[in-house]
């Protein structure tokens, strides 16, 4: 029996960040995964974590648990993907480390992903992302930073981990203002800032007040302290809640930081930018990835039919049955025999004839 818990450390302390070179995020993904399923075994088995073993681990095991996520914990199928995704990876490792286990490990890995269906992407409409930065309010203790942050989202589409870490030094707000992003892969890109959003900026940085004279992130919570990903996700939804009143639309949609990435790319494409160009501005690593913002934007399908009118057609002739057609169906007929005249009943004659008579 080997036990699992000397291959943990090694697995999130070196082979995660220094062998893959994954971002502290994925990794953060990662141990939800991994956690999750030493609990789920060590309950279902009555035993303690420190206490399994990888033979504990098979693939019934983790077919069990992979049940458990979606009918215990009602996670989508793209959750379960993900959370075998991290799996996969950490019985690769194993197989790396101990090749005694190489085919329980090679079970685990061939567990199939599981077919999701794709859900429609939402998005806000340009009236719907505008109530919401009008439901802040400025003269509030946190509006200043609120608006900045909401402005920032929109202008960038940037997802919720890179506005998280988002520092001081990426910023450049004079002259030709532009914001550096760290995204996935620890990619960086470069967005350009309206000037509307470098005024909330500066606004907010007059009242920045960090804990701490040497923080560097931009985004501090109420206490000065960065601002974490669930602080960025509280922000959204209070303003959507309040722009409700004035915009009645957003109560049917859910909308979230990821809403808002959605929304700018789908203004960005409206705006007659080509998709290649949108990819880039988001950080997409593929641009099949972009590809889903054209086929759900209705206004954009309808421009498109415009510019291909419907072919002209001409009214056809009537459809006239061939004469060899009639003279044939002619022969099926049975033939018609002339009717005889009903006899035509006597005349009697006029009183006045007989009279004369």
């Amino acid at each position: 029996m080997t036990p699992i818990a000397p291959l943990i450390k090694p697995f999130f302390a070196h082979y995660l960040p220094i062998q893959r070179g994954l971002s502290a995020h994925t990794i953060a993904s990662y141990r939800d995964a991994v956690r999750l399923l030493l609990c789920y075994r060590a309950d279902t088995l009555g035993r303690c974590v420190d206490a399994l073993h990888v033979e504990d681990l098979n693939a019934e095991a983790v077919l069990a648990f992979l049940d458990h996520l979606e009918n215990q914990r009602h996670c989508t199928a793209q959750t379960r993907n993900s959370r075998l995704a991290a799996l996969r990876s950490l019985f690769d490792f194993i197989g790396r480390q101990t090749p005694e286990l190489l085919a329980q490990c090679q079970q685990v890995r061939a567990i199939p992903l599981k077919r999701a269906s794709k859900q429609p992407v939402d998005y806000l409409e340009e009236s719907e992302m505008h109530a919401i930065l009008n439901a802040i309010d400025p003269a509030s203790r946190m509006g200043t930073r609120d608006r900045a942050l909401l402005m920032l989202l929109y202008n960038t589409g940037a997802r919720v981990s890179e506005v998280s870490t988002l520092d001081l030094q990426s910023l450049r707000l004079q002259g030709s203002s532009q914001v550096e992003l760290r995204g996935k892969g620890n990619k960086s890109r470069t967005c350009p800032l309206w000037p509307e959003t470098v005024a909330a900026i500066n606004k907010y940085l007059v009242q920045r007040e960090p804990a701490q004279t040497n923080e560097s992130r931009l985004l501090l919570n109420a206490n000065g302290a960065p601002i974490t990903r669930f602080g960025i996700r509280y922000v959204v939804a209070k303003y959507t809640a309040r722009a409700i009143e004035k915009c009645a639309s957003l109560a049917d949609k859910n909308v979230s930081v990821h809403t808002l990435r959605h929304t700018t790319a789908m203004h960005l494409l409206r705006a007659g930018n080509d998709i290649v160009t949108v990819s880039y501005w988001l950080g997409h690593a593929d641009i099949n990835t972009t590809h889903v913002y054209l086929e759900i934007d209705m206004e954009m399908k309808r421009k498109m039919l415009d510019k291909a009118p419907p072919p002209s057609m001409t009214n056809p002739p009537p459809w006239k049955q061939p004469e060899i057609i009639r003279w044939l169906n002619q022969l099926q007929r049975k033939p018609e025999l002339c009717a005889v005249q009903p006899p035509q009943p006597s005349v009697n004659p006029t009183p006045e004839a007989n009279h004369s008579t």
